[in-house]
């Protein structure tokens, strides 16, 4: 039995030296002291890593098929009135969304930015005094309302009993309205008054738009879109006005949803117009992005990149539509972050490399101090003797 403790003994990799020879030194004290601090913050800071999430960052490709981007947006036009504005979406799919008011909000605001009010609905109030029938003539008593679409009709039997129903009749037929005041809705509407009533005010527009998770683009622009042959226009005509200023301050812009350190890039951007008219475009990256959170929680949202661009007129000429355009396009490369805690035997490694290392290169150091001091004091000695 004493032969096996004997052989344990001699495998002992921490020799005890009898306190007898110890020799402490105010080098020593200080090195000590200054490693323990050191060594407690490092704790500190190993376990703080351990008790909060860490996140990381995979990419790899998307093969995601069939899915819709949402688009969330807060644009302010300053020196555009809410009356003119529309907003467009296309895709290169061919799929179009024109003029766009489901959940999309419009405030009308001064020139100092106060809201004036909130709308979502299309300009002026319905008034039924006597209007235009369908078969030409004018309302009488009981007689059910059939406004005229002046040749702009799908059917014999379509109605539009308002200026925006003739308006859109018009753009379906790919015609511009020229004069709205000939038009009896808009007319008995005040479409004309509705827009000068709001002269020299801005517009705040927000809200949200579905497309096809494919490249397209979104716009904001004046007059009522539609198709010319084959060609995407806006009719400016009812405005009646020669310039457009575009000039714009984007509140908010993503898409899809928020999670944790997303970056939009957009937020907060603005522009000044200093031309008559031209087009300001925004060619956009966007990165499909997937967070996980530590309760496993998935977030399907999107990051992007962006350039800007402004393209003015040129030789007195309009040569590009006046408004705000978004053009995006999807990376094939998707990032994952995910949420997750540091393992427990990792953080007891990390507290050890930490108290090791330390009192390891604090024992280098203080080692070299105390023989350093004394060569430098056997020197001064030899030198009292010399």
């Amino acid at each position: 039995m004493d032969g096996l403790l004997s052989k344990l003994r001699s495998l002992d990799a921490y020799p005890k030296v009898n306190e007898d020879f110890y020799s402490r030194t105010l080098s020593g004290g200080v090195i000590t002291l200054a490693s323990s601090v050191i060594m407690l913050l490092l704790f500190v800071s190993e376990l703080r890593l351990y008790l909060h999430a860490v996140t990381e960052t995979t990419l790899r490709v998307d093969t995601s098929r069939g899915e819709t981007l949402r688009i969330n947006f807060d644009v302010t036009f300053p020196a555009l009135q809410c009356s003119i504005i529309s907003l467009d979406a296309m895709d290169i799919s061919g799929q179009e969304h024109l003029d766009v008011k489901h959940d999309v909000f419009k405030q009308r605001i001064d020139a100092h930015g106060n809201v004036i009010a909130t709308r979502q609905d299309a300009v002026g109030g319905m008034k039924m005094e006597a209007p235009l029938q369908h078969h030409g003539g004018r309302l009488e008593h009981n007689e059910t309302y059939c406004g005229s679409c002046y040749g702009a009709q799908e059917s014999d039997g379509q109605c539009c009993n308002s200026c925006e129903d003739v308006r859109e009749a018009y753009r379906k037929k790919g015609w511009g309205v020229s004069n709205p005041d000939l038009l009896d809705q808009c007319k008995r509407e005040g479409f004309l008054q509705s827009i000068k009533d709001e002269e020299g005010e801005g517009c705040n527009i927000y809200g949200f738009i579905e497309v096809n998770k494919v490249a397209g683009n979104f716009h904001f622009a004046p007059g009522k879109s539609f198709q010319q042959s084959n060609v995407h226009v806006h009719d400016l005509l009812p405005f009646q006005k020669d310039s457009f200023n575009v000039s714009h301050k984007i509140n908010r812009l993503s898409f899809g949803e928020y999670f944790p350190g997303v970056v939009n890039p957009l937020d907060g951007a603005s522009w000044v117009q200093h031309s008559s008219y031209g087009m300001y475009q925004y060619f956009i990256k966007v990165v499909p992005t997937v967070y996980t959170d530590i309760n496993e929680h998935i977030i399907l949202s999107n990051q992007f990149s962006v350039t800007e661009h402004f393209r003015s007129g040129e030789s007195g000429r309009m040569q590009a539509l006046p408004g705000v355009f978004f053009f995006y396009d999807l990376s094939p490369i998707k990032v994952t972050f995910t949420e997750q805690h540091v393992s427990f035997l990792h953080f007891l490694t990390n507290v050890c490399a930490i108290v090791g290392g330390v009192f390891t290169v604090s024992g280098i150091i203080d080692s070299f101090v105390y023989h350093s001091q004394r060569a430098i004091k056997k020197k001064m000695e030899i030198g009292k003797f010399n």
